[in-house]
């Protein structure tokens, strides 16, 4: 494992556990929109290092251990960690735009910030394959992609579980912006894969005022 992506999950788990134990600690720091439109703004960070117990943590953590070193072996560290911390805040925004008018509506997890990388991974190796748990087949990783984010998007319309769907969608969102930016190359080299990729966010601004209309 890389020393960086090693250090991301020690700290991941490091604030999660004081988090699990303390309820003053994980009150302040987790994502809430009244406190963050009254200024405290360090949560649309810090919150991307909660976790609401130890299989959210531990689900994520291993997410980013699969896709992290193809990520890695593409950009390097540098950019590598741009994507991570840009596709976490990408998804803070994204949750806060969403849930604006809901100062109660909070949210904890790396999740956003995963979810840019395994877009990122998808976007550098487009003939990655997944093994999910009992599914003993190999899936190409951008179905796995486009149809969580499909998910997602249903999930936030229909507030499905308690489960913050457009961080994932922001978080996405980011990885795939950030990737553009910080590897532009990958548009000549894998143009097919960033157009699949590229549709459902598409759909999601076209469909973003039913969206919002919901929540």
């Amino acid at each position: 494992m890389n020393k960086a992506v090693l250090l991301i999950i020690i700290v991941n788990a490091l604030v999660s556990f004081k988090g699990f134990k303390d309820r003053f600690f994980f009150e302040k720091y987790k994502f809430q929109v009244g406190p963050i439109m009254k200024g405290e703004k360090l949560r649309m960070l810090s919150s991307g290092f909660l976790h609401v117990d130890h299989s959210h943590l531990f689900f994520n953590m291993l997410t980013l251990y699969f896709f992290a070193d193809p990520v890695i072996n593409y950009v390097g560290i540098p950019k590598f960690l741009a994507i991570y911390f840009g596709s976490l805040l990408a998804g803070s925004l994204f949750a806060l735009s969403f849930h604006k008018k809901e100062p109660y509506y909070t949210a904890v997890g790396a999740s956003g910030a995963v979810m840019g990388v395994v877009y990122a991974a998808i976007m550098l190796n487009p003939g990655m394959n997944l093994y999910l748990f009992f599914i003993p087949i190999p899936i190409p990783a951008y179905i796995f992609g486009v149809g969580y984010l499909l998910y997602s998007m249903f999930g936030m319309k229909n507030q499905w579980g308690n489960i913050g769907h457009s961080a994932h969608i922001g978080g996405a969102i980011g990885g795939f912006i950030f990737t553009l930016i910080l590897y532009p190359s990958v548009l000549s080299t894998n143009k097919m894969m960033i157009l699949i990729l590229a549709i459902p966010i598409v759909l999601m601004f076209i469909f973003k005022d039913k969206l919002e209309r919901n929540i």
